[in-house]
């Protein structure tokens, strides 16, 4: 039988023998082809006369090879009017990605590209991009996301993009998600609608990463949403690992080797399989990096997430309870004030966490020594309890300037391009980053709004320590810059000394959110703008409180909160002129049904010197 004969069963045993039905990427093959583009392409980090383009190729014969192959970037979709061409080539060592910086392009204008095998005999699907524009503009268009989830749900959220008409992407992170199947998925969309990861275990080695961002680029309206658009991408924690900091990660333990390593893996795959501008070295170098919008805006993208952070604090773990100085002397100790403590050398004092007993519906403290010198939390007699000294936690914990968000070397660069937006004159300063810059302080609510008994189970614990540090005006999330107050207290004083207008982006939350920002002296900095996410389930999914009841509660104890949503899944517009910054929500209805519809929040207005929605 000739090969125009083998079934699509006899490809991939071909491919599995050799090749490796892994070098698929959940491509699935239908015929005998010299070559397959598999994974559609891309394009991103534009300049004004350039652009990143993406896309990836691997050899049919199934047996591992070097692939030449073409690109041409062009004014028309049937490429008579070819302005950019060249030739390049891929391997395994790469996944057989193929990356180039596309030159020689005109600012703010529209390009068709497509990638050709060394043949020609194979085309690319074609794709469309533009570049950057220079000089005076009158208006900017930008689409902003993150947060997409693949076995959460369909990327309705990115079909509605691509189908509108935008300057530029921005993703804001957590691309892909790294959780094993099962962990962090949405039964209906894994049961029924077939959206399981690849590869089946939590990621950890380069071919894991490979994988799983394979499996997500075989997604249609991804694969629709690059093609039509170019991207400017930022990675959050899930691209690694959640919750993860310059050296670690709160989904990552010593059973699952040297985190440093499995950060490498992460980085190499996103180098890969990313439309951005890297170094040649393949290692995700710093990822920050800034753009220039023609004389209307600097785009600074920063990474709050990797680079410089130091491991978010939390509650669990860092905030200390009420404890008592206690003077030891032979076998005796006495109880004595922080005053006395503080004069006593450090080997005459034990620190004790003090217990309260509440059977007596108020708490009372047990200070004997000898009752309470060996308890612990599993321990306590019945209706006693530890409470939080949230008044160190808030006072010496949460401010403490030694903890970085950007690391010393990020917030000097910032600066410097801060000051030198300042020194061209541009409008607006937007920062595209992953957290939230805004303060967010837990909301008090009653049990009845709170909806317990509709509430998991094991959820129930974490919400009764929310209200019980709420009444203590502690912030709602450390990971976000509200774990960082020196940090945050910097980036103030340099978008005040040095900043026109900062719009500021944030994703991570799969919520909406707009703040007006203002530093402690209440004096206005900027506006931010927290982008629900593509597919990941929000506040909704653990909180049983109408949505309404919980954004006021938020509000009532957030000062410089301007509008939430809590509970749909969308990504936000923005739109730049020289006189405002106009930020509007896009909601899809579902994302367990390709069929959708989409609706839109209010605008949100921030004229130009205000520093403010109004």
């Amino acid at each position: 039988m000739g090969n125009s004969g083998l079934s699509r069963r006899q490809l991939l045993q071909g491919f599995g023998a050799s090749l490796g039905a892994l070098a698929l990427r959940g491509f699935e093959v239908y015929a005998d082809e010299p070559f397959y583009f598999t994974h559609g392409v891309a394009s991103g980090d534009p300049l004004a006369d350039r652009v990143i383009l993406w896309t990836r190729l691997i050899p049919g014969s199934g047996e591992h090879a070097d692939i030449d192959c073409r690109w041409q970037v062009a004014k028309d979709s049937k490429f008579t009017q070819i302005i950019s061409a060249g030739s390049t080539s891929t391997n395994a060592a790469r996944d057989y990605t193929v990356k180039v910086d596309a030159t020689g392009l005109v600012p703010d204008s529209h390009y068709f590209y497509r990638f050709l095998s060394g043949s020609g005999a194979v085309s690319s699907p074609i794709g469309r991009t533009r570049t950057l524009p220079s000089g005076s503009i009158e208006k900017f268009r930008l689409g902003v996301c993150s947060c997409s989830n693949y076995p959460q749900g369909y990327f309705n959220v990115y079909r509605h993009m691509a189908n509108t008409d935008l300057d530029l992407v921005l993703h804001l992170g957590d691309y892909i998600y790294e959780y094993a199947e099962g962990v962090y998925d949405n039964p209906v969309a894994t049961d029924k609608l077939g959206r399981k990861v690849e590869p089946s275990n939590e990621i950890l080695a380069l071919e894991d990463y490979r994988m799983r961002y394979g499996l997500y680029r075989t997604d249609k309206d991804l694969q629709a949403v690059h093609a039509r658009h170019p991207f400017i991408c930022v990675w959050d924690d899930h691209e690694l690992a959640n919750d993860c900091w310059k050296a670690g990660a709160e989904n990552h333990n010593e059973g699952e080797g040297d985190f440093a390593v499995r950060a490498q893996n992460a980085r190499q795959a996103y180098h890969e399989w990313m439309p951005i501008r890297t170094s040649s070295a393949g290692d995700q170098a710093p990822i920050y990096r800034s753009f220039k919008i023609g004389n209307l805006a600097d785009l600074m993208m920063l990474d709050t997430r990797v680079h410089g952070r130091d491991r978010p604090l939390d509650y669990g773990v860092d905030l200390p309870m009420r404890s008592a100085a206690y003077r030891i002397s032979g076998d005796n100790a006495t109880l004595i004030s922080e005053e006395l403590a503080a004069l006593e050398s450090a080997d005459q004092i034990q620190r004790v966490d003090l217990p309260f007993d509440f059977s007596s519906g108020k708490p009372v403290a047990i200070t004997d020594y000898q009752r309470i010198k060996d308890l612990s939390r599993e321990t306590l007699p019945s209706g006693w309890y530890y409470l939080p000294d949230t008044e160190t936690f808030k006072n010496q914990i949460l401010i403490d300037p030694d903890r970085h968000l950007l690391g010393a070397d990020q917030e000097q660069w910032l600066t410097a391009e801060l000051a030198a937006s300042k020194q061209r004159s541009a409008t607006w300063q937007i920062l595209g980053q992953q957290v939230l810059v805004g303060k967010l302080g837990l909301p008090t609510l009653t049990d009845e709004e709170l909806r317990l008994d509709q509430t998991k189970p094991e959820y129930r614990p974490i919400l009764r320590m929310m209200q019980t540090l709420a009444k203590d005006s502690l912030p709602f999330n450390l990971d976000a810059w509200d774990g960082y107050w020196a940090c945050r207290d910097r980036l103030f004083d340099s978008l005040l000394n040095h900043a026109a207008n900062p719009v500021i982006l944030a994703g991570d939350t799969h919520n909406a959110w707009a703040f007006n920002l203002a530093n402690d002296q209440g004096q206005p900095v900027g506006v931010e703008i927290g982008t629900p996410g593509v597919s990941s389930p929000g506040l909704e999914t653990y909180l049983a409180t109408d949505p309404e009841v919980l954004a006021q509660a938020m509000k009532n104890t957030s000062a410089e909160l301007y509008a939430v949503d809590t509970a749909q899944r969308g990504w936000s517009e923005l739109v730049l002129t020289a006189e405002e910054a106009t930020s509007q929500w896009h909601f899809v209805s579902t994302v367990l049904d390709l069929e959708f519809t989409v609706s839109s929040a209010d605008k949100l207005v921030c004229k130009v010197g205000d520093k403010r929605f109004k």
